[in-house]
């Protein structure tokens, strides 16, 4: 399922984020950037050492990594350029803030990807695992984030949704469907 939003595709599909050939994956970090398990284990497996060193320098500068923030990284191994590591936020029912956290997360990791001069990013489905966002929320704030900060205008070509699953990839699709103009 695909959309265009001024100049950019925003696609969703149904795949694996550490092999997406785009300019940047977006990781679902925790705010140590030490990896862990989800998507933030599978990409720092997946583009080995390199990332994890990166992001050792950057928690030695910085300190921990703020939920709705952004840092980026080599890819290391991945078939992308670059990491853009962001900290969604842990589901504590949605009244503290939990929606504005999400929505920095997604918007930041955009900026991120832009200053980097990229022309596509790929996006997991952030707060949905471990964080225990609920799902249908998290896609309607993710898409609704995205599609605003793409409607400003924006130099990138593809913002792309990489869903690990049937399910989720159906939330998305549900959540742009309802967000149609």
């Amino acid at each position: 399922m695909e959309r265009q939003i001024g100049n950019t595709r925003l696609v969703l599909v149904r795949g694996d984020i550490t092999r997406q050939a785009v300019d940047a994956v977006v990781n679902a970090a925790n705010p140590s950037l030490m990896g862990g398990g989800g998507v933030d284990g599978a990409i720092h497996r997946a583009g080995g050492p390199a990332i994890l060193d990166e992001c050792k320098k950057i928690v030695k500068k910085i300190g921990r990594l703020e939920p709705g923030g952004a840092v980026v990284t080599t890819a290391g191994n991945l078939p992308a350029r670059h990491v853009i590591h962001t900290v969604g936020p842990v589901w504590k029912g949605g009244a503290r803030g939990e929606p504005e956290v999400l929505s920095s997360a997604y918007v930041e990791s955009l900026k991120r990807a832009e200053e980097l001069g990229c022309r596509s990013v790929a996006f997991p489905s952030i707060s949905t695992g471990a964080y225990g966002y609920p799902l249908e929320e998290a896609a309607r704030v993710a898409l609704e984030a995205v599609i605003a900060h793409l409607e400003e205008g924006s130099p990138l070509e593809e913002v792309r949704f990489v869903l690990f699953s049937d399910p989720v990839l159906a939330a998305y699709e549900t959540a742009l469907e309802r967000l149609k103009p």
